[in-house]
């Protein structure tokens, strides 16, 4: 048991899994960011220009609720499309923000591996010249 706590612990403290934990909780922040920017703020506005609709109204009622002196005895069936439309914009919208982060990121790592390969090799260290240099000289008089 001991072990595998050890293990655990190992693994948990890793930078990929520690790393991957923070995107996971920004990732659900962001999300509520943008489901909040789509039915608080598009969904109106879209609804306003395709004639008043409110998105979240627009259902196919199967059945409708059965309601007994004031009280509902059984509850209406419906399938909720509107919500199922603005749940796809979040997600579309959600989708283009990461390919666009994504993009970001992936030409700033090029353009970073770029300038690490234009940059030239520094010069070796002046001992390590020094041999170079002298087992050159030697080669060279064995060669004749």
């Amino acid at each position: 048991m001991k072990k595998t706590l050890e293990e655990f612990k190992a693994f948990a403290l890793r930078g990929n899994v520690v790393d991957m934990a923070v995107g996971i909780i920004i990732g659900g922040a962001f999300g509520k960011i943008v489901s909040s920017l789509v039915s608080d703020i598009l969904m109106p506005v879209l609804g306003l220009l395709i004639g008043g609709i409110h998105f979240n109204d627009l259902k196919f009622v199967i059945r409708s609720a059965v309601v007994e002196s004031g009280k509902v005895v059984s509850p209406e069936v419906s399938l909720n499309y509107g919500n199922f439309i603005q749940v796809t914009i979040d997600f579309v919208i959600i989708a283009f923000s990461i390919f666009v982060l994504i993009k970001i990121i992936s030409k700033l790592s090029f353009k970073k591996a770029e300038e690490e390969k234009a940059a030239p090799p520094p010069p070796p260290p002046a001992d390590v010249q020094l041999l170079t240099e002298i087992r050159d000289i030697l080669k060279e008089k064995k060669d004749r």
